[in-house]
């Protein structure tokens, strides 16, 4: 696959939510869906900001655009968020999954979850967990889990998930985060099939974005003036993800990680699978959402 940009694919009123949406690649992403008649709902966690990204958005939209305020970082929240898109859209059809954070120094959410795991891996897969009905009743339909390829950098320790017997890195919170969605997207891809319910990841590229800018005064000034000019602007991002979004080409391809447009290998402990059902029990108990039996469960009894 060797597309790098958007295709002129129409999505001619069809229902496309993506989290993050007020800024970086989110916004980009939210723009596409926006520019090819999509009905694009933009999850957001700063009302200010959020309404800004909307106007712009709408100024070149095609089709409805809606807003609506949550926290990601709240298990409470995402519950009634999807609870708001359950009640308000009879139809879903995708879903982004691409909010995130990067901090330097370890902080906890609301619920007491390590933050960067909670926002970048627990929210993608409750949200999910909880549209999963509407959105098989929707099919063909997609999840597309923003992820990165700095889940190369390791730091996956599920004795340690929350980082509270190790020294903490801020980067291989985020590394781990991510391998986290990797193995996310890998398994309930297996439980989706036949449903025409598709799930991919996808790394969006080197490109600028607002994540990490939280850290501090000396962080930004670095980020501001050294990263940020090696890095491609970020519509090629929106672009890439639109792409997964919207290509007939890949209405049939499910459990894979993509390099932008390009289908790679994850590394490492992206490629545990056993660990990846772990995870999964795990995270059904962080969020309390009602366990479901995979195949491979239901053989071994």
């Amino acid at each position: 696959m060797k597309k790098q940009y958007t295709t002129d694919v129409q999505m001619n009123g069809r229902v496309g939510i993506v989290t993050g949406a007020n800024s970086g690649i989110g916004f980009e992403t939210s723009l596409q869906l926006a520019k090819h008649s999509a009905h694009l709902v933009m999850v957001c966690r700063n009302k200010q900001k959020a309404e800004d990204a909307k106007a712009k958005i709408e100024s070149v939209a095609k089709g409805k655009v809606d807003l609506i305020i949550a926290d990601l970082a709240s298990i409470d929240e995402i519950r009634k968020l999807a609870k708001v898109l359950l009640d308000k859209y009879p139809k879903i059809h995708v879903l982004i999954n691409n909010a995130g954070v990067e901090y330097n120094d370890r902080r906890t959410s609301a619920d007491g979850y390590e933050i960067t795991f909670a926002v970048n891996y627990l929210a993608q897969f409750l949200l999910a967990r909880l549209l999963v009905d509407r959105m098989k009743a929707s099919a063909p339909a997609r999840i597309i889990n923003v992820s990165s390829k700095a889940h190369r950098f390791g730091g996956f320790d599920l004795n340690d998930i929350q980082w509270e017997n190790r020294r903490y890195s801020g980067m291989k919170a985020y590394a781990a985060s991510k391998i986290a969605n990797i193995l996310f997207t890998k398994e309930l891809s297996d439980r989706l099939k036949g449903t025409g319910v598709t799930v991919n990841a996808v790394h969006p590229g080197e490109v600028l974005s607002n994540a990490s800018m939280d850290n501090g005064p000396v962080y930004i000034f670095i980020k501001k003036h050294v990263i940020n000019r090696m890095l491609k602007p970020t519509h090629i991002a929106g672009e890439a993800i639109y792409y997964h979004a919207a290509s007939p080409e890949l209405e049939k391809v499910t459990g894979m990680y993509f390099n932008m447009t390009h289908l790679e290998k994850p590394w490492g402990n992206a490629n545990n699978r056993p660990a990846g059902r772990i995870l999964w029990k795990l995270s059904e108990a962080l969020t309390g959402i009602a366990p479901w039996e995979s195949q491979v469960e239901k053989i071994q009894k």
